[in-house]
């Protein structure tokens, strides 16, 4: 089971606020002069399945960062990746749990709950970058009210840091075609989710992973490691596109 718009060009805020603020212009959930405590929340994608200790798309955004001298690091209960990038010790913790949904149910578990509200209790995040629903939707499990159980995760997210910035992406593409039928409607609705909560005031925006992945036509070639998870490729691809979402707001 796999764990894991607007371009690689970054995220967006929904009508009604502007990029990475919610609405707010002065907004900054990370202060001037500190690291920025970023929790990569999701399944083995955010794990950064299967290529070995590459780190996923982590590896990219954190030299991302550090050439464009952004401070940042990663937080959460589990670890992996490189010990260095660019010469810098890489801060190998996030919380992507391979194989997970949305929520827990019969036969599978799911981020929410628990697992969320330990990671930001425990951290206290400025920034929390959302990726879930592959397992989902590639297994089936209740797919029509996917989004519904998303829209809960995103509340349940900005319940526990109402002042974080909580970054919502698309699920990338899948190597089978049918799949990505499938994944394309549940995509379809993370726009609208995050709108509505945007207009309310709410500290969030969309970036469109799905698009960063396929907008090259050989993906499935030259960006997929496998039918669900990418290549080292594929994840700097999405660690790039993270960080065009992040950027503007890091200190």
């Amino acid at each position: 089971m796999a764990t894991g718009g607007v371009p690689a060009t970054g995220g967006r805020a929904a009508t009604g606020g502007s990029q990475a603020n919610g609405g707010t212009s002065s907004y900054a959930p990370c202060a001037a002069g500190t690291t920025c405590a970023v929790l990569p929340l999701g399944d083995s994608i955010t794990e950064g399945c299967c290529v070995g200790s590459y780190g996923g798309y982590r590896t990219e955004l954190f030299h991302q960062a550090l050439t464009n001298s952004k401070k940042i690091t990663f937080v959460g209960s589990l670890t992996n990746g490189p010990t260095t990038v660019d010469s810098q010790t890489f801060p190998q913790h996030h919380e992507g749990h391979g194989g997970y949904t949305i929520d827990s149910g019969t036969g599978h578990n799911g981020i929410s709950g628990q697992i969320t509200d330990s990671a930001i209790s425990n951290n206290h995040p400025g920034i929390v970058l959302l990726m879930i629903g592959t397992n989902d939707i590639n297994g089936n499990i209740d797919t029509a009210n996917a989004p519904t159980r998303l829209g809960n995760l995103m509340d349940e997210i900005i319940k526990d840091a109402p002042n974080a910035l909580l970054v919502v992406a698309s699920i990338i593409p899948s190597k089978t075609d049918g799949t990505n039928n499938n994944f394309r409607t549940y995509n379809a609705a993370i726009p609208g989710l995050v709108d509505t909560r945007a207009k309310a005031g709410k500290h969030i925006i969309f970036v469109d992973n799905y698009a960063a992945i396929s907008q090259n036509t050989d993906y499935k070639t030259a960006l997929m490691n496998d039918n669900l998870h990418p290549n080292a490729a594929g994840y700097v691809v999405l660690g790039q596109s993270f960080y065009n979402a992040i950027s503007s707001v890091l200190p």
